[in-house]
């Protein structure tokens, strides 16, 4: 699950989608079944927030989808 929130992170950024704000990583316990022994578990949250460029973005692929639309009708 970590590789996949850092691919969605990172593909956001390179889109220009997002900027980067904060990067945490800990550890957490679990229990692997009720009663089993505790396991620690990799935990990472990636905070991200709107780029300048956002709403600006947004408006081109939404522009771009109704062309698209017109054309295919």
């Amino acid at each position: 699950a970590i590789a996949t929130v850092v691919t969605i992170a990172e593909i956001l950024k390179n889109n220009g989608l997002a900027v980067e704000k904060k990067i945490m990583t800990s550890t957490v316990d679990m229990r692997e079944e009720s009663g089993g022994r505790p396991v620690q578990k990799a935990r990472i949250e990636i905070l991200l927030g709107k780029s300048e460029k956002f709403g600006e973005l947004m408006a081109a692929a939404a522009a771009k989808d109704v062309l698209d639309n017109e054309e295919q009708s």
